[in-house]
Parts: C-alpha cells; structure tokens; sequence
C-alpha cells in the first residue's frame, strides 16, 4: 500500500483513489491504482478537534472527528465491532477501558432496602422556607407549631 501511494507515474489513471462502502456502511473497500484493500469505519472513543493555522501563532478549530476509517492489508483481520478501543495517540491506547467508568452491576433498590412504614427506624424531614428577615423568637414558633 505504501509503494502503491508513494509511486509517482505519469499516468492518472495509475494513481486513482476510491473508497466505497457496502450496505452496512460499516465496511468496504479502499481502491488506490489497481490494487484493493479491505477498509472499516470505526467509531474512536473521545472526540478529537483538529486545528489550523495560517501564521504558525493563531489557531482555528476546524472540525470535531469522532470516526475513522482504517483500511489495512488483505490478511489483516477485520475489527471487532463498531468501536475502536483505542485513540489516535499512544497516550490513548485502550482509552475505553481506562478512561471510563464501567456501567455499574448493583441495584440500589437491592443494595438499600426501604424500611417497611410504621417502623422504628423511620426518617422524618421537615422543609422549613428559607426566609431573609431574621427572628429572635423562631425556636418558640416552631415549638407551637408541632
């Protein structure tokens, strides 16, 4: 693949790209010249932003990637599934793994049972408005009131 898109001929024809998908739109075929390799689209872990610059201090965001298509050699295996485990940088490797939270496998409502009604261990709470104005006398209004 790398003699195929180094070689420079004086044909045009020679040097033809083509990527074309099958109907899954997951995978399919990358054409460089005559040659064909097999290609997937996978989905990457994070979103990735790439920049621009036209005077080396100034950059523009220009897009957020978050796929990428990885064409590879014919005896390569094709991925599993529809996510690339793994980021475009080496500080990503196994970015999925380690950088997320797994889903959790308790129930809370296994894990923290409701005491039945009218037992002991019954939690009271009162919601009391906040108000600005201060009162001296609020520990004997609350007193007549309960």
């Amino acid at each position: 693949m790398n003699q195929a898109a180094g070689a420079s001929s004086s044909n045009p024809d020679d040097a033809s790209l083509d990527l074309s998908f099958s109907e899954d739109g997951r995978s399919g075929t990358f054409m460089i010249g005559n040659e064909s390799f097999p290609a997937s689209l996978l989905d990457l872990p994070t979103v990735m932003e790439s920049y621009k610059t036209y005077n080396d201090s100034v950059l523009i965001k220009t897009a957020d990637i978050g796929q990428m298509i990885m064409v590879r050699e014919e005896d390569d295996p094709a991925p599993e599934g529809i996510e690339y485990t793994h980021g475009l940088t080496p500080p990503m490797r196994d970015a999925r793994r380690r950088r997320f939270r797994r889903e959790p496998d308790l129930n809370v409502f296994d894990a923290f049972p409701l005491a039945p009604h009218g037992s002991t261990l019954s939690i009271i709470t009162v919601i009391v408005p906040f108000t600005h104005v201060y009162r001296q006398n609020w520990f004997t209004e609350l007193k007549s009131i309960s």
